[in-house]
């Protein structure tokens, strides 16, 4: 489960399930990480580390990599941290 302690959710879950979203997002468009990271203005080490899940990232960035994808915002994170149990 991705909940913890009285709803407090996991923050490895969530950081996972975002970057998978950037993942998929970015190879649904069939572009490489290094133009992901060129298109967002962000280091492709960045681009990497999100979407292993292992960076907490920011809004802005968030909003930079959804311009670079031509996604809303709000799509990469839909369903994230949603709890069906």
């Amino acid at each position: 489960p991705l909940l913890l302690n009285g709803g407090i959710m996991r923050e490895e879950a969530i950081l996972s399930q975002f970057g998978k979203k950037v993942k998929s997002f970015r190879n649904e468009r069939n572009i490489s990480q290094e133009k992901l990271a060129e298109l967002s203005k962000l280091d492709r080490t960045y681009i990497s580390s999100v979407e292993r899940g292992q960076r907490n990232i920011g809004v802005l960035n968030i909003i930079k990599i959804a311009d670079a994808l031509k996604i809303s915002a709000s799509s990469l994170l839909e369903e994230i941290g949603d709890y069906n149990g």
